[in-house]
């Protein structure tokens, strides 16, 4: 039994200090390049030359963490279906 409580509490201490890095930055580096924006390739004498922007961030560098995302589309849910009608029914 203490060992499944062991469990559950350092599954507890990830999962909200995850959320927490969510609620304090909610973007991070881009995956593809690394947050660079852009791919680096190598001209004919084989210097560093900068490349192609990178698609999957816009050139940003930076993309939404997955809890985040998730945070913002579940937020978004709960604002549509919790909206109110006015009192009187007028505008």
């Amino acid at each position: 039994m203490p060992l499944t409580l062991l469990a559950i509490a350092c599954l507890m201490a990830i999962t909200l200090s995850y959320g927490g890095l969510c609620a304090a930055s909610p973007f991070g580096d881009c995956r593809k390049c690394r947050g660079m924006g852009h791919a680096l390739k190598h001209d004919r004498k084989g210097r560093l030359k900068r490349g192609k922007d990178c698609r999957r961030c816009h050139a940003t560098g930076k993309r939404i963490r997955v809890g985040r995302w998730l945070y913002n589309r579940w937020a978004r849910i709960y604002r549509a279906g919790t909206d109110a009608p006015r009192p009187g029914g007028s505008r």
